[in-house]
């Protein structure tokens, strides 16, 4: 099973970053072009795992509950506008060091067996678009627009190991569908 560890924003920072994208993003020119991620979707991973066979996932989940219990719960809010070139457009974290639950929930899955994708530095962040195939729409004037939001603070307090269902494939616009496995609550 497709596997990631992640910090799930609750409704309300959803609901706010949903009016900011359709507010500030949809009407610039090239939206249609682009492959925008659902909201159901929208996380923030710290450890991306690939596929995980069934029998890692006791093993797992317990070292996922340890890790998480060496870090406190602790404040963030979703934040600005990035891109990744013109791959891939973002909205950032404030307010946080993830940095250190990243490396905890990586180094927990590890320990359980399941080797864990080699990330490019660690970079928190929730995908928003992506261009469809080649695409060329210039993603700077939508992570511009998208610089001054920030989003109302809330408590992280805990990281969820979520399954990832690829899309139906000959499905244009088809997306994954993600399944909350297990949530690890943060702290003693």
């Amino acid at each position: 099973m497709r596997l990631f560890v992640a910090v799930l924003p609750p409704e309300g920072a959803l609901e706010e970053l949903d009016a900011a994208v359709r507010g500030r993003l949809h009407g610039l020119p090239g939206t249609d072009e682009l492959r925008w991620t659902e909201r159901a979707g929208w996380h923030l991973t710290l450890a991306f795992l690939g596929e995980v066979p069934e029998e890692l996932l006791p093993e797992l989940t317990e070292r996922l509950d340890r890790a998480a219990r060496r870090h406190e719960p602790y404040g963030l809010g979703l934040a600005g506008g990035g891109r990744f070139g013109d791959r891939a457009l973002w909205t950032g974290v404030a307010r946080a060091d993830m940095r250190r639950l990243a490396e905890s929930a990586q180094a927990a899955a590890r320990r359980a067996g399941v080797a864990v994708a080699a990330e490019h530095g660690f970079h928190p962040h929730l995908t928003l678009a992506r261009q469809r195939n080649r695409g060329t729409v210039p993603l700077r004037p939508f992570a511009d627009a998208l610089g001054g939001f920030t989003g109302t603070p809330w408590t992280a307090d805990g990281i969820a190991l979520v399954r990832s269902h690829a899309p139906a494939p000959g499905v244009p616009g088809a997306q994954p569908r993600y399944e909350l496995l297990r949530t690890s609550p943060l702290g003693r």
